[in-house]
Parts: C-alpha cells; structure tokens; sequence
C-alpha cells in the first residue's frame, strides 16, 4: 500500500511538472488541468474512503451478530461476557454476580472465551 501510494504522488508530481502547452491546443490544457484532481480523488478513494466503507460495514456486521454468551470488549476496554441481549441494549457480566447494562454500539469487539476468563483472573 505505501508502495502504491509512493508511485501514485510521483506520477502526479511529474505531471504537474509537464509544461502547459504540450498537448494540441486548448483542449489538451483543460484536460491536462483537470487530471490531477481527477487523480487525487482516485487516489484518496482507494487509500481512505474504500478501506473505511469496509471496516464500518465489518464493524455494523459485528454488532448485528453480539449475542447472549459472546465475549467482548467494550470501547472503554472492560472485558466481559454478555448475558442478555435487548434490541440496541446488551447486559454485560465483567465480574461474578456485576452486571453492566450499555448500548450495543458500546461494544469495540468479539474475543474468544478464553481470553475474557484470562483478563478477568489477572493471567495477561
């Protein structure tokens, strides 16, 4: 990705080193002034907007799927397990017997089981 994004900014640094005037006349400058635009939006495209579309579908994904027994970690980092799930509110157990209730958008990510038992046991 860095490679591509090294040549990507080279190849607009040397068209916008092209002198005007090269093409045949007018038309050739217009277009010639429109093309690094044209080249940084593609390039801004497929470098942040494309990978951030994805990770917000993945994210979206994700939270559609947390259901009850899920092991998961909260955006403040607090490690649990769910115990109930409630349209867009999930109760979280974090220690034995304390529950949480919070929004299912306050959820960072799914770990496996064992890694929830281990943080909570002070193993990690």
């Amino acid at each position: 990705m860095k490679k591509l994004a090294f040549v990507a900014t080279s190849a607009l640094f040397l068209l916008s080193c092209m002198p005007p005037g090269t093409g045949s006349g007018e038309g050739g400058t217009a277009f010639s002034a429109i093309l690094p635009f044209v080249a940084i939006f593609a390039l801004f495209y497929f470098l942040i907007i494309r990978p951030q579309q994805r990770q917000s579908r993945e994210r979206k994904k994700m939270l559609a799927e947390v259901k009850r027994g899920d092991s998961i970690v909260t955006t403040g980092g607090i490690y649990g397990r769910v115990i109930n799930v409630d349209g867009n509110d999930i109760t979280v157990e974090i220690a034995k017997g304390i529950n949480i209730k919070m929004a299912r958008s306050g959820v960072s990510e799914k770990t496996d089981s064992g890694a929830a038992e281990g943080k909570s046991k002070g193993g990690g």
